[in-house]
């Protein structure tokens, strides 16, 4: 047997090798994606894969080879990403609006090859979580412009889901009509709220009438079925090929950097190990003078940042309100423990709605068709 020969039958023997071990790691792969698709976290984790490359890369010997098993590695992982997706396709995800929503969107790279479930309002959409209709929500938390969807932290405090994931979302809106209309031709406007406010100085600059839709999509469907040249609907670029209308004008954003950031909301939370960490609670304080100071000053006792506090007026008490809290850090160790035991003195209701990992861009997220 020549050396040609003998290089070849080695090879066969490792392929042999190789092709057992990946059945094996495809079994653990897709305990992967049953236990995401159970607490509604993402396909693409890029921290953790970049930690996978780099472990395994360190383990070569030959320093030279590294290169082309790094190569290897992230074949090998996005190989595992297409099979996640392919298991994750009975998951259902409820979000609010219709195809082409910035939910939908958001939906869609959070979690691709999943069955998108649409919903006209935003309790919806989470009730049907809480009931086990869907197995996730991808609702919108708060808007760089318009600040904070303030029925999504209500549902939040009075509800039982769990925060798995946040994750950011560039909006850009543009201006949508007929075929046939032109920019000057547009009276009148169609959107939803946050978009209309969103567009403020486009729309007095061009002294447009308002009016309201339940979300972008929405308005864009409404304006492609009336067929009036003179109404425009606001709403993002996809929704044009979508419904068939014309982009007047693109990003008519007031402020230019305009992102959203939505909710991942599950019926269970997952232990997440992950850089980068964040925490949200919600909590009542006891009605007595300086427990909401108190409260606050235990979480800085205990090392924790608050990356931001809100207060929301509560629904069924006159002149209370509820406070919702971002922490830098994680609850889940012996340190948050003793941190919520301190906070519960002098709290009437308290929360741990969830971690996550900040920021998550979706804008350059890894989704593969």
């Amino acid at each position: 047997m020549d050396q040609l020969q003998k290089a070849r039958q080695e090879i066969d023997l490792v392929d042999q090798e190789m092709a057992r071990l990946f059945e094996r790691r495809m079994k653990a792969v897709a305990e992967v994606a049953d236990h995401k698709k159970k607490h509604g976290l993402p396909i693409f984790d890029p921290d953790r894969e970049d930690v996978v490359v780099r472990k395994n890369a360190e383990r070569l010997e030959n320093a030279d080879l590294r290169p082309y098993y790094v190569e290897f590695l992230r074949d090998t992982m996005k190989a595992s990403r297409h099979y996640q997706k392919k298991r994750l396709e009975g998951m259902q995800v409820a979000f609010c609006g219709i195809e082409g929503a910035f939910a939908s969107i958001a939906a869609g790279k959070i979690f691709p090859g999943a069955q998108q479930v649409p919903f006209s309002d935003f309790r919806e959409a989470y009730e049907a979580v809480e009931k086990g209709d869907c197995d996730v929500a991808v609702l919108p938390m708060e808007n760089s412009t318009a600040g904070e969807v303030s029925q999504v932290l209500d549902l939040m405090y009075a509800g039982n889901l769990v925060v798995t994931g946040v994750y950011s979302l560039s909006v850009r809106h543009c201006l949508l009509s007929t075929p046939d209309a032109e920019l000057a031709d547009i009276k009148k406007v169609v959107s939803h709220p946050q978009a209309l406010m969103q567009c403020a100085a486009y729309i007095e600059e061009h002294k447009l009438e308002e009016i309201q839709a339940p979300n972008t999509a929405l308005a864009a469907k409404r304006v492609s079925e009336k067929g009036d040249p003179s109404v425009a609907a606001i709403a993002n670029a996809e929704n044009a090929e979508l419904y068939g209308l014309k982009i007047l004008a693109h990003d008519i954003n007031e402020v230019g950097l305009n992102t959203t950031r939505f909710a991942v909301l599950s019926r269970s939370s997952a232990p997440q190990k992950v850089m980068g960490k964040h925490s949200i609670l919600m909590f009542t304080v006891r009605n007595e003078a300086g427990f909401l100071a108190k409260a606050i000053n235990v979480i800085g006792d205990y090392g924790y940042n608050m990356r931001c506090l809100r207060s929301r007026p509560m629904k069924d008490l006159l002149w209370q309100y509820y406070f919702y809290v971002e922490l830098e850090g994680d609850l889940d160790n012996e340190n948050g423990k003793n941190m919520i035991k301190a906070l519960e003195l002098y709290c009437e209701r308290l929360r741990v709605v969830g971690s996550f990992r900040y920021p998550a861009d979706l804008d350059h997220a890894e989704v593969e068709e």
